[in-house]
Formats: structure tokens, C-alpha cells, sequence
């Protein structure tokens, strides 16, 4: 199997991570991934509201759009909105 090894895992721990998501199968490997993307979401969010405390949920959910968008895609959703600082 090829595949390029992270700088803080050891070859052997790579390996054995590899095969228990081998093990997994498809719909495990998808759960992991929504997990983790949901854990990302929740600290980019946290994120935002430490910056800008004064943020409504509205401003909250339009800054982390224009985060993970981009302006022309956010633009294009919500025309003539504001672009909101994450």
C-alpha cells in the first residue's frame, strides 16, 4: 500500500490505523468523516463567536459560510446581503 505518512505517526501506528479503516468499511469511514466535520464546524463556530460576541445567530451562520464558501458563492446566495467577518 502506498501512501505518504504523517510527521507525528510512527509507521507501525499508520498502519494499524490504515487497516482499522479498511475494517470499518464504507459507512464507518462516512461516519468518521461527518464527525469530524461536524467537530470542525463547532470549533469554527466557537471561533467566530470569540471574535465577534456581539454576532447574531444569523451573523454566526453567514460568517461561517463565508468562511468555508468563499465571498462570490455566499454572494450568490444571499444577494445583497451583507458579507459578514468571520
Amino acid at each position: 500500500m502506498s501512501h505518504t505518512l504523517p510527521r507525528d505517526t510512527t509507521v507501525d501506528a499508520h498502519d494499524q490505523q490504515s487497516e482499522l479503516y479498511v475494517r470499518m468499511g464504507g459507512r464507518g469511514r462516512v461516519d468518521v468523516v461527518y464527525r469530524l466535520n461536524q467537530a470542525m464546524r463547532r470549533m469554527a463556530v466557537a471561533g467566530i463567536r470569540a471574535r465577534h460576541p456581539g454576532y447574531s445567530a444569523l451573523q454566526v451562520d453567514r460568517a461561517y459560510a463565508r468562511m468555508v464558501l468563499g465571498d462570490a458563492l455566499v454572494r450568490a446566495i444571499w444577494p445583497g446581503g451583507e458579507l459578514v467577518d468571520p
